[in-house]
Protein backbone atom coordinates (compact mmCIF):
# COMPACT_ATOMS: atom_id res chain seq x y z
CA UNK A 1 0.00 0.00 0.00
CA UNK A 2 1.53 3.00 -1.07
CA UNK A 3 2.21 5.71 1.48
CA UNK A 4 -0.79 8.62 2.61
CA UNK A 5 0.40 11.65 0.37
CA UNK A 6 0.72 15.23 2.82
CA UNK A 7 -2.03 17.61 2.90
CA UNK A 8 -0.93 20.98 1.84
CA UNK A 9 -2.36 23.28 3.51
CA UNK A 10 -2.64 27.50 3.98
CA UNK A 11 0.55 29.27 5.96
CA UNK A 12 2.41 25.76 5.49
CA UNK A 13 5.62 25.25 3.98
CA UNK A 14 6.83 22.43 1.73
CA UNK A 15 9.41 20.63 -0.48
CA UNK A 16 7.17 19.64 -3.60
CA UNK A 17 9.51 17.31 -6.11
CA UNK A 18 8.50 15.68 -8.81
CA UNK A 19 10.55 13.44 -11.70
CA UNK A 20 10.32 12.43 -15.38
CA UNK A 21 8.45 9.21 -16.08
CA UNK A 22 11.41 6.43 -16.99
CA UNK A 23 14.46 7.91 -17.75
CA UNK A 24 13.58 10.63 -19.99
CA UNK A 25 14.22 14.06 -19.59
CA UNK A 26 11.92 16.71 -18.93
CA UNK A 27 13.57 19.61 -20.57
CA UNK A 28 15.83 18.95 -23.76
CA UNK A 29 17.17 22.81 -24.35
CA UNK A 30 16.68 26.42 -22.73
CA UNK A 31 13.48 27.38 -24.25
CA UNK A 32 11.96 23.91 -22.20
CA UNK A 33 13.12 25.84 -19.16
CA UNK A 34 11.75 28.85 -19.34
CA UNK A 35 8.46 27.89 -21.02
CA UNK A 36 8.34 25.07 -17.39
CA UNK A 37 8.88 28.11 -15.13
CA UNK A 38 6.65 30.85 -17.21
CA UNK A 39 4.10 27.89 -16.47
CA UNK A 40 5.04 27.73 -12.95
CA UNK A 41 4.51 31.65 -12.47
CA UNK A 42 0.48 31.43 -13.91
CA UNK A 43 -0.25 28.09 -12.11
CA UNK A 44 1.54 28.83 -8.82
CA UNK A 45 2.38 32.27 -7.96
CA UNK A 46 -1.43 32.87 -6.94
CA UNK A 47 -1.47 29.83 -4.38
CA UNK A 48 1.99 29.83 -3.07
CA UNK A 49 4.58 31.85 -2.17
CA UNK A 50 8.34 30.67 -3.47
CA UNK A 51 11.82 30.37 -1.53
CA UNK A 52 13.71 28.21 -3.57
CA UNK A 53 13.59 26.36 -6.75
CA UNK A 54 15.96 23.98 -9.06
CA UNK A 55 15.29 23.00 -12.49
CA UNK A 56 17.26 19.42 -13.37
CA UNK A 57 17.32 17.92 -16.81
CA UNK A 58 15.19 14.90 -15.48
CA UNK A 59 13.38 16.58 -12.04
CA UNK A 60 12.11 19.36 -9.93
CA UNK A 61 12.42 20.80 -6.76
CA UNK A 62 10.49 23.55 -5.03
CA UNK A 63 10.23 24.98 -1.74
CA UNK A 64 7.26 26.72 -1.07
CA UNK A 65 4.64 28.60 1.66
CA UNK A 66 1.13 28.43 0.67
CA UNK A 67 -0.95 31.35 0.91
CA UNK A 68 -3.35 32.61 3.68
CA UNK A 69 -7.13 31.46 2.70
CA UNK A 70 -8.11 34.60 1.02
CA UNK A 71 -5.86 34.25 -1.59
CA UNK A 72 -7.04 31.22 -2.21
CA UNK A 73 -10.14 32.15 -2.58
CA UNK A 74 -9.32 34.71 -5.55
CA UNK A 75 -6.80 31.90 -7.29
CA UNK A 76 -10.40 29.32 -6.94
CA UNK A 77 -12.31 31.62 -8.89
CA UNK A 78 -9.61 33.32 -11.12
CA UNK A 79 -8.78 29.31 -12.04
CA UNK A 80 -12.65 28.42 -12.66
CA UNK A 81 -12.11 25.67 -9.97
CA UNK A 82 -15.44 25.54 -7.75
CA UNK A 83 -15.83 21.80 -8.49
CA UNK A 84 -13.16 21.72 -5.44
CA UNK A 85 -14.78 24.05 -3.54
CA UNK A 86 -18.10 24.70 -4.28
CA UNK A 87 -18.17 29.29 -4.60
CA UNK A 88 -21.54 29.52 -2.62
CA UNK A 89 -19.72 27.76 0.39
CA UNK A 90 -16.97 29.88 0.10
CA UNK A 91 -17.06 31.93 3.33
CA UNK A 92 -17.95 28.30 5.32
CA UNK A 93 -15.01 26.44 3.89
CA UNK A 94 -12.07 25.55 6.46
CA UNK A 95 -8.23 25.47 5.54
CA UNK A 96 -8.36 21.92 5.01
CA UNK A 97 -10.95 22.64 2.49
CA UNK A 98 -8.32 24.09 0.15
CA UNK A 99 -5.92 20.99 -0.06
CA UNK A 100 -7.66 19.28 -2.99
CA UNK A 101 -7.40 22.80 -4.71
CA UNK A 102 -3.85 23.32 -3.98
CA UNK A 103 -2.98 19.87 -4.70
CA UNK A 104 -4.80 20.25 -8.12
CA UNK A 105 -2.85 23.09 -9.31
CA UNK A 106 0.37 21.98 -8.74
CA UNK A 107 -1.17 18.57 -10.69
CA UNK A 108 -2.55 21.35 -13.54
CA UNK A 109 1.20 22.15 -14.05
CA UNK A 110 2.75 19.59 -14.41
CA UNK A 111 -0.03 18.13 -16.96
CA UNK A 112 0.20 21.68 -18.43
CA UNK A 113 4.12 21.24 -19.47
CA UNK A 114 3.58 18.15 -20.18
CA UNK A 115 1.28 18.18 -22.84
CA UNK A 116 2.97 21.75 -24.15
CA UNK A 117 6.19 19.54 -24.42
CA UNK A 118 4.72 16.27 -26.03
CA UNK A 119 3.23 18.51 -28.51
CA UNK A 120 6.73 19.77 -29.26
CA UNK A 121 8.98 16.66 -28.99
CA UNK A 122 5.92 14.83 -30.88
CA UNK A 123 5.77 12.16 -28.03
CA UNK A 124 3.25 10.46 -26.49
CA UNK A 125 2.56 9.50 -22.73
CA UNK A 126 3.33 10.54 -19.38
CA UNK A 127 5.84 12.59 -18.71
CA UNK A 128 5.94 12.97 -14.72
CA UNK A 129 5.84 9.84 -12.69
CA UNK A 130 2.21 10.07 -10.84
CA UNK A 131 1.61 11.99 -7.89
CA UNK A 132 4.07 14.71 -7.30
CA UNK A 133 6.01 14.44 -3.69
CA UNK A 134 5.58 16.86 -0.93
CA UNK A 135 7.30 17.10 2.41
CA UNK A 136 6.32 19.61 4.80
CA UNK A 137 9.37 21.86 6.17
CA UNK A 138 8.72 22.19 10.18
CA UNK A 139 11.77 23.60 11.49
CA UNK A 140 14.31 26.35 11.20
CA UNK A 141 17.15 24.18 10.53
CA UNK A 142 15.00 21.60 7.52
CA UNK A 143 14.21 25.31 6.20
CA UNK A 144 17.89 26.12 5.56
CA UNK A 145 19.14 23.11 4.84
CA UNK A 146 16.89 22.28 2.28
CA UNK A 147 17.37 25.94 0.70
CA UNK A 148 21.07 24.24 0.76
CA UNK A 149 19.90 21.34 -1.05
CA UNK A 150 17.85 22.45 -3.70
CA UNK A 151 20.33 25.19 -4.77
CA UNK A 152 23.21 22.50 -4.52
CA UNK A 153 21.50 19.83 -6.45
CA UNK A 154 23.44 20.42 -9.70
CA UNK A 155 26.47 20.19 -8.23
CA UNK A 156 25.30 17.35 -6.18
CA UNK A 157 24.72 15.44 -9.54
CA UNK A 158 27.82 16.79 -11.17
CA UNK A 159 26.22 19.12 -13.44
CA UNK A 160 28.44 21.96 -12.02
CA UNK A 161 31.25 22.40 -9.15
CA UNK A 162 29.64 25.36 -8.04
CA UNK A 163 25.47 26.33 -7.72
CA UNK A 164 26.04 29.81 -9.54
CA UNK A 165 27.28 27.88 -12.80
CA UNK A 166 23.82 26.47 -12.56
CA UNK A 167 20.98 28.44 -14.94
CA UNK A 168 18.05 26.71 -13.80
CA UNK A 169 17.77 27.47 -10.30
CA UNK A 170 16.50 30.39 -8.07
CA UNK A 171 20.14 31.07 -6.42
CA UNK A 172 21.71 33.26 -9.01
CA UNK A 173 17.89 35.14 -8.44
CA UNK A 174 19.24 35.52 -4.77
CA UNK A 175 22.91 36.95 -5.21
CA UNK A 176 21.54 39.05 -8.00
CA UNK A 177 19.83 43.27 -7.86
CA UNK A 178 17.25 42.05 -10.06
CA UNK A 179 13.34 42.11 -8.87
CA UNK A 180 12.56 38.69 -8.47
CA UNK A 181 9.15 37.20 -7.31
CA UNK A 182 10.89 35.24 -4.87
CA UNK A 183 10.78 36.00 -1.11
CA UNK A 184 14.34 37.51 -0.85
CA UNK A 185 14.13 39.28 2.15
CA UNK A 186 12.56 37.09 4.22
CA UNK A 187 14.79 34.09 2.79
CA UNK A 188 17.82 36.34 3.75
CA UNK A 189 16.40 37.06 7.17
CA UNK A 190 16.36 33.02 8.06
CA UNK A 191 20.16 32.93 7.09
CA UNK A 192 21.34 36.38 8.88
CA UNK A 193 21.58 38.51 5.63
CA UNK A 194 22.63 38.00 2.39
CA UNK A 195 26.44 37.72 2.86
CA UNK A 196 25.33 34.29 5.20
CA UNK A 197 22.98 32.95 3.19
CA UNK A 198 26.16 32.76 0.62
CA UNK A 199 28.28 31.44 2.88
CA UNK A 200 25.95 29.12 3.97
CA UNK A 201 25.73 27.52 0.57
CA UNK A 202 29.49 27.02 0.50
CA UNK A 203 29.77 24.56 3.20
CA UNK A 204 29.61 21.43 2.41
CA UNK A 205 26.34 19.48 3.93
CA UNK A 206 26.44 15.52 4.05
CA UNK A 207 24.03 14.90 6.58
CA UNK A 208 21.02 15.85 4.86
CA UNK A 209 17.96 13.23 5.35
CA UNK A 210 15.59 14.37 2.14
CA UNK A 211 13.99 12.25 -0.42
CA UNK A 212 16.03 12.29 -3.45
CA UNK A 213 15.54 11.49 -7.35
Amino acid sequence: MQPRQVILLPNHIYHIYNHANGRENLFENKENYIFFMQRYAYFITPIADTFAYCQMPNHVHFMVRIKDIPDLQIANKNFLLAKEIPLENIKEIKEEDFSKFIARTFANLFSSYAQAFNIKTKRKGALFIPNFKRKEVTTQTYYTKLIHYIHNNPVHHGFVTDPENWAYSSYNAYISDKITLLAKEEVFSWFGDKNAFQDFHKIEKTDFSFDKF
